[in-house]
């Protein structure tokens, strides 16, 4: 009576959340149906004829789930999924209840398989909870100071929850990401490791804002034969104790980028895949390589991979086109440094001047701390920009960073997020394209008024 009661507590808590426009009812009804009844997620979990798995990391991981539930679609398994991106235990709850019957069972349930975006500091409750067959880790970088820390906190928190999943369970890895890497040291089950070979794609060194350095047996700094980005790339101790990158098992061996997408071609068990996507940028490259490791330590066939891939479209502000006045309008989230800076690359690759908007906001959600934009390479912009507008309840703050990029000629500072989504568009050419570059909050809220004004549906039903 009590999982009833919650499950249908939290369909009628969803519902009216939406009818009011109150939001996508993704975490208030999880939150309901948990307190109803506090074993909702793991007994509902043991239904899944599939099993669970977690997508985690500081980047990438609504895009690499969202990437991987169309795989496994096209492989023909249902996903029980927080598409949403809610990736705490209530936005879990709240996707097991929404999926179920009222008997808590799901319809087609042996063909039913757990994909659940899991926030950093939640993998070892959702690991205990869901008790996984796969967990997926993006890569590690500095993001929410206040809340996690220095990055080895989160290291701390993974290698904990790894070393309790149990032989049965694979971790599925970034061979380049020192960090992420490490984890196979802890993990008593399957471990698979990916990877990107194409070294056209590597720059001149480790950028000021990388955050693995130093290695965690000896304390050696790092020597890179290659970087990707951020501390990304070929990697090893410099005073050889045996620490270094593995040779990954699915490996990105062309990465082609193009004005409006990713041309990839991924070797793996099996055979090859070649996917095009309409997301730029080499750290979506690294997205799409996460989701088919993932996929291959499923056992899923190549060919569905490809299809899966060939079906998908961008979620909601990451790198989501809208059209909006005449001007083409793109939202791409950026939190932190390594993550920003990548985002200044790639929207200024081809070197022509662009239309920039900066929305930098201190929410929980986007962590109080914003002393992380002065690891951000600003000056990428320099000599690339023909508006840059600034806005965010930190708007000020960021307005005295790019002064010390020297931007601050062309800063248009304006608080209000509708005024300045309107300043930004103004000032963008007609036909032209307007890049907005929030942090989590501020993405909400842009996202919100731009959905309304180009007549798009609200973020849940695109998720």
């Amino acid at each position: 009576m009590r999982r009833i009661a919650a499950i249908a507590a939290a369909k009628v808590t969803a519902a009216l959340s939406q009818r009011l426009k109150m939001g996508g009812g993704t975490a208030l009804p999880g939150l309901i149906a948990e307190r109803i009844d506090p074993n909702i997620v793991p007994e509902m979990a043991r239904r899944l004829g599939q099993g669970s798995v977690i997508v985690t990391g500081t980047n990438g991981k609504t895009t690499t789930a969202r990437l991987l539930r169309g795989i496994v679609r096209a492989a023909g398994l249902r996903p029980v999924a927080n598409r949403a991106g809610s990736n705490l235990m209530r936005g879990i709850a709240a996707a097991l209840a929404q999926a179920a019957g009222l008997d808590g069972g799901f319809a087609g349930a042996k063909r039913r398989l757990g994909l659940f975006e899991v926030d950093e500091a939640t993998v070892p409750e959702a690991a205990r909870a869901l008790r996984p067959r796969l967990v997926l880790f993006t890569n590690l970088f500095r993001d929410q100071l206040d809340r996690y820390g220095e990055v080895e906190y989160v290291a701390a928190v993974w290698r904990d929850a790894v070393r309790t999943l149990g032989d049965s369970a694979t971790v599925v890895l970034n061979a380049d990401d020192p960090s992420i890497a490490a984890l196979a040291r802890v993990a008593t089950g399957q471990a698979l490791f990916y990877g990107v070979e194409d070294t056209s794609r590597a720059s001149e060194g480790l950028e000021h804002a990388a955050d693995a350095r130093w290695c965690s047996s000896c304390g050696s700094e790092f020597v890179y034969s290659e970087v990707f980005y951020g501390h990304l790339g070929h990697w090893h101790c410099g005073a050889n104790c045996g620490v270094a990158r593995r040779s990954p098992l699915v490996v990105a061996t062309r990465i082609e980028m193009e004005p409006e997408g990713t041309r990839l071609m991924i070797t793996m068990p099996g055979g090859d895949v070649s996917a095009r996507l309409p997301l730029t940028g080499l750290y979506n490259a690294y997205n799409v390589l996460a989701a088919v490791a993932a996929a291959v330590a499923l056992g899923i066939e190549p060919e569905a991979i490809e299809r899966g891939l060939g079906a998908f479209t961008a979620a909601f502000g990451r790198q989501e086109r809208l059209t909006v006045g005449g001007r083409r309008v793109q939202v791409i989230l950026a939190k932190n440094p390594a993550g920003l800076n990548e985002v200044l690359r790639t929207i200024t690759a081809d070197g022509e001047e662009k239309d920039v908007a900066l929305f930098l906001n201190d929410g929980i959600a986007d962590g109080r701390d914003v002393s992380w934009i002065w690891d951000v390479d600003f000056d990428l912009l320099a000599g690339k920009v023909r508006s840059l507008t600034v806005s965010g309840n930190r708007a000020w703050d960021m307005a005295l960073r790019l002064k010390y990029a020297g931007l601050d000629s062309l800063v248009e500072v304006e608080e209000d997020t509708a005024t300045a989504l309107r300043r930004a568009l103004r000032a963008t050419p007609e036909d032209g394209n307007l890049y907005v570059v929030p942090t989590y909050t501020a993405m909400l809220q842009v996202r919100e008024l731009l959905a309304r004004w180009a007549r798009q549906p609200a973020f849940w039903e695109t998720a």
